[in-house]
């Protein structure tokens, strides 16, 4: 983070837009991703005491009416008992297109969290992060048992659709295809079994696509990482923030998604763990038992995780061929998720 620095005209007519009084001093964080995906947090103090965060975005996933329904969303979750800083638009009740450091952005405004994210409390990475999931998918569980319908625009994990314009496929899709592509680099001894698995994985994901829509959704956060968690002084799980992916989601798609480990014996033991939390506040349908192990097939065994772990072994024919065995048998063996899914 930046360390604190005198605003200027920009940023105190910003400020303006949206709250009284004006700045003495603020903070720039930039999140964003590159050219297409400018994104940055402006935290302001003014000289009463009061801290203030104004979020500027230039993409083609931020505008107006998602933000309505971020906002949206964060009211959802805090109803549950769930913290989330509240999102608000200007003094017109509106987003502005604002002027920032010579480029243009839309601008809202959020309330400065009262907790800390876990980020900011632990050195612990990822072993302080899996300390808290029984209470996310607790929390998830909850939202996902709402089937929330408020709203038509995918989250940012979505499956069998883009999140935004500039996407040309699907990140699932995306990532295999990266898998196919470096595979085939691989010495020629292992290309038919290369071949067969690219064959088993699509037949399953067309198999998956077909039944996919019938499946039960709501509306989700859709990024859950330590940056994302929050904590209150005691190391206690209040609630989550930064909505940015938040969208429609099958439920399901959004559990895969959000346990990742690159060893997929130990990445089962995290879905199944989440499965058997969430059964304490959601009821997976039949329909959800069904397609728990097609999903499992299609969002894990060639996702960038199990890509890096391929690249890892180099040339090493006995590693590489054990690793493929691994990648095929979770796409032929019947792994067990339904029993961890509940009677109902």
């Amino acid at each position: 983070m930046a360390a604190d620095m005198r605003p200027g005209s920009e940023i105190s007519g910003i400020f303006s837009l949206f709250f009284d009084g004006a700045p003495v001093s603020y903070r720039q964080i930039s999140t964003g991703t590159g050219e297409t995906d400018r994104r940055l947090t402006l935290i302001a103090d003014t000289a009463e005491g009061g801290r203030y965060v104004i979020k500027l975005a230039d993409n083609d996933f931020t505008f107006p009416e998602k933000i309505k329904m971020w906002q949206r969303t964060a009211e959802e979750y805090l109803a549950l008992g769930y913290y989330c800083p509240k999102i608000y638009a200007d003094k017109s009740g509106g987003f502005p297109k604002v002027s920032f450091e010579g480029h243009g952005y839309l601008a809202y405004a959020e309330e400065f969290a009262v907790f800390e994210p876990l980020e900011d409390r632990s050195s612990g990475g990822n072993s302080d992060y899996r300390k808290y999931m029984d209470d996310i998918w607790s929390m998830t569980a909850k939202v996902a048992a709402r089937h929330f319908g408020y709203t038509s625009y995918p989250s940012g994990y979505c499956l069998f659709e883009t999140f935004c314009p500039s996407d040309e496929v699907d990140e699932v899709l995306e990532n295999a295809l990266e898998w196919k592509k470096y595979a085939g680099t691989l010495p020629d001894r292992f290309q038919g079994q290369v071949q067969r698995i690219w064959e088993l994985w699509t037949a399953n994901r067309a198999a998956l696509e077909k039944i996919y829509g019938e499946l039960p959704a709501s509306v989700f956060q859709a990024d859950l990482n330590p940056t994302n968690i929050l904590v209150d002084g005691n190391g206690i799980f209040a609630g989550i923030f930064d909505f940015n992916l938040c969208g429609r989601d099958v439920f399901l798609n959004y559990l895969m998604r959000e346990n990742l480990h690159p060893d997929f014996d130990e990445e089962i033991g995290l879905i199944r763990r989440a499965l058997e939390i969430s059964c304490a506040h959601y009821c997976f349908s039949e329909a959800e038992k069904a397609a728990a192990l097609m999903l499992y097939r299609c969002v894990k065994p060639l996702w960038s995780n199990k890509l890096e772990v391929l690249k890892q072994l180099g040339s090493d024919p006995e590693k590489l061929g054990a690793f493929l065995d691994r990648t095929e048998q979770s796409l032929t063996a019947e792994t067990d998720l339904r029993s961890y899914m509940g009677q109902g």
